[in-house]
């Protein structure tokens, strides 16, 4: 898999990366001058602030391997037994990660408005949508997404996906999940073979 442009948490400082990403109060405070990525994961992993983790990697990771993190984490959400429309969605989104075509970012879009975008499946899909071309109709001037609508929706899917179900599985979850997107950032040493 190719990886998409997006700029890694090194091409700003930690504290303008956070700033972005708008992290909680909390989450900033659990920012230490030695930190560098790993280590600032770590410590709201430790603090158990898990959206502002999610958050900071949903902005991390390119957008492609971003999506796919949340498309894996909407998956495990849904079960073996998904809704058709779940299923729909995670489809769609599965067809837009392996071919980024223009067509396939639109009926990831059509999966997701028919789920909800307040689902897992949705999120996912819609930031399949928002990674690129144009969010207007097809055939009319491009209108471009913003810098980062992807990483807002693949946090809303990682999210979402970490606290569906059995309340007290949720801390498990989104380290299971959080753990995931880590591996992903290992993989394309993202922050320095961390």
């Amino acid at each position: 898999m190719t990886t998409s442009a997006q700029p890694p948490v090194a091409a700003r400082t930690m504290s303008d990366f956070i700033e972005l990403a708008g992290l909680g109060d909390e989450a900033k405070g659990a920012l230490a001058p030695t930190h560098g990525p790993a280590q600032y994961v770590q410590a709201l992993l430790d603090a158990k602030l898990y959206p502002d983790a999610v958050r900071f990697l949903a902005h991390a990771l390119p957008k492609r391997e971003g999506i796919w993190w949340a498309w894996v984490c909407a998956r495990r959400a849904a079960t073996e037994a998904p809704t058709p429309k779940d299923a729909a969605a995670l489809e769609a989104t599965e067809r837009w990660i392996t071919q980024p075509t223009d067509d396939n970012r639109r009926a990831a879009m059509r999966a997701a408005e028919a789920v909800g975008l307040a689902t897992p499946a949705g999120c996912t899909a819609l930031a399949a949508f928002v990674s690129g071309g144009s969010l207007g109709p097809a055939h009319t001037p491009p209108v471009p997404p913003g810098e980062f609508l992807t990483a807002k929706a693949i946090t809303g899917a990682v999210v979402a996906a970490a606290v569906c179900g059995d309340a007290s599985k949720a801390p498990e979850r989104f380290q299971s999940f959080i753990a995931q997107g880590l591996d992903v950032v290992n993989r394309l040493k993202l922050w320095g073979g961390s």
